[in-house]
């Protein structure tokens, strides 16, 4: 029999002498698994070993690469400390250990617990125990939740990074100091803006002198920096310097909590309102004093209004440069709005640089517009070509998702406490522990019976949406013939424009419009 060891680790290991070696844990549950494979004859086919990757993390790579391997059938047994150690979550339990290992013929086995996909009389226990290590993610999320909003709420920096500038204090956890070198940086920057200086225009200086920009510098200083995603990336751009003069950091006061974690189980983050930050005034040092900044915050309250009237740019945030990616950003010329790349003037060969006039890309935009909604509107047919209810029908989509997979839990609850019954009865457990267990069970189900029906109310609210907002002629007849744009319409119309550079020896600029519908 070939046997494939699996091993995961999810705390920061400690005992390592080189960030490429495996922690001490990782290697006594390896020493575990090999005795008790050598034990069993069986052959050792592979180690897969995921060292500081939680369990509900299903993007391990070791874990991937074993799950790979299992579908080919190279090996007979997928061997763990812990069923645990495979996964907390009991969505993958049932998905890989219950449904596609059998398939795959693969045996599951886990020595801790006796968990052992050939013993038939054991299913009911691994199910427990994923439920078990379900509750156990969730209620530690809480708990972590818990103690890092107190420790915002309390001033202390929990980033995994330090603002540029700064750096973590090794004598004081949660504690900030200056990082001179860089702080020499950030004040410049705020000096040269407050004496005139645009963003763009200040990161060209620090260019042209090479200076590396925050994370090239953390990089070169050995410091924990987050790997960026964009090309360039060791140039200064506009928006790190406008970022950089609205942080309240930079004064002393602790700011954090900017975006928050969509659920335990996923990694994305979205952004969330200002009013729920946590602001704490005078937790470190400021590099940047009062006057300097009330200077600073003036000229950017001033220079926040780019159109005449005060009014938000057609085009802001929308528009992106097609070589490079960047948000294209608005500039003004004898009374014509222009919109430009915001790497066109950071560094020399930073981008080729797109450019175009507000007034010819409206007209592009709307000539579009009109095509399409005449030629729509010519065509009953094409109504089923323009989805303008997409977005409903993916929410429809997701919460259906959302429904099944409560039920399929509901029933494994529904399923666990009549075998939990049946195992009072035979005498396997006490009276006590029934009730315990099977109080646990039933909230928990309630709760999902709950979290179902409101799923099933919004889907029938959305089913009424789609069959009025169905009417897409009417929707897109309101748009049809105009002769100028209005933000509102392009905020409902279009999700983002890229811009390429002009055609050599025309006029004319390639653009790609990306609409929502």
């Amino acid at each position: 029999m070939r046997v494939a060891i699996y091993c995961r680790l999810s705390e920061e290991d400690r005992n390592k002498q080189n960030e490429s070696d495996d922690s001490n844990s990782i290697q006594n549950q390896k020493a575990m698994l090999l005795q008790y494979s050598m034990a069993q004859d069986w052959d050792v086919f592979n180690i897969y070993s995921d060292d500081d990757y939680t369990g509900s993390d299903r993007s391990r790579p070791e874990f991937q690469r074993l799950l790979q391997d299992a579908e080919q059938h190279k090996f007979d047994i997928v061997l763990c400390k812990t069923q645990s150690r495979f996964t907390r979550e009991l969505e993958l339990v049932e998905k890989y250990i219950h449904g596609l290992f059998p398939l795959w013929g693969i045996r599951f086995i886990s020595i801790v617990d006796n968990a052992d996909t050939a013993n038939k009389g054991n299913k009911k226990s691994r199910q427990i125990n994923g439920l078990v290590n379900e509750w156990y993610l969730e209620d530690m999320s809480e708990n972590i939740r818990s103690v890092l909003t107190n420790r915002r709420q309390n001033g202390f920096h929990i980033g995994a990074f330090a603002l540029y500038g700064y750096k973590k204090d090794p004598d004081q956890k949660g504690h900030l100091i200056i990082d001179e070198e860089a702080a020499a940086i950030v004040r410049e920057v705020f000096t040269l803006f407050s004496q005139g200086h645009g963003k763009t225009a200040i990161a060209r200086m620090l260019n042209d002198r090479g200076v590396p920009n925050p994370t090239e510098y953390k990089r070169l200083h050995g410091l924990r920096y987050q790997q960026p995603k964009q090309k360039n990336s060791t140039l200064w751009k506009y928006f790190a310097i406008a970022d950089m003069l609205k942080n309240e950091i930079y004064i002393g006061n602790m700011v954090q909590g900017k975006y928050g974690s969509i659920s335990y189980k996923s990694k994305q983050n979205r952004p969330r309102p200002q009013a729920e930050w946590y602001r704490v005034e005078g937790t470190h040092e400021p590099i940047i004093d009062r006057d300097l900044w009330e200077r600073v915050q003036s000229i950017l309250a001033q220079r926040a209004k780019p159109f005449s009237g005060g009014s938000i740019g057609l085009f802001a945030g929308k528009v992106r440069c097609a070589n490079c990616g960047y948000i294209m950003r608005s500039s003004k010329n004898r009374g014509r709005h222009y919109l430009q790349c915001s790497n066109r003037h950071v560094a020399k060969d930073a981008c080729i640089g797109s450019f175009i006039s507000v007034e010819k890309l409206e007209q592009i935009v709307l000539s579009e517009l009109n095509r399409l909604s005449a030629e729509y509107l010519n065509k009953d047919e094409l109504e089923r070509n323009i989805q303008l209810c997409d977005n409903l029908q993916n929410k429809k989509k997701q919460l259906q998702k959302a429904v099944e997979s409560y039920q399929k839990k509901i029933n494994a609850y529904a399923k666990g406490i009549r075998e939990l019954y049946l195992d009072k009865v035979k005498g396997i457990i006490t009276e006590r522990d029934y009730l315990d267990m099977t109080k646990e069970f039933s909230a928990e189900k309630e709760r999902l019976e709950c979290l179902t029906e409101n799923c099933h109310q919004q889907i029938a609210e959305l089913d009424t949406r789609i069959a009025a907002g169905g009417n897409r002629k009417a929707i897109v007849e309101q748009y049809a013939n105009l002769q100028h744009l209005t933000r509102e319409m392009v905020e409902a119309l279009i999700d983002y424009i890229a811009v390429d550079k002009r055609i050599p020896g025309t006029n004319d600029v390639p653009v790609e419009i990306h609409w929502k519908f």
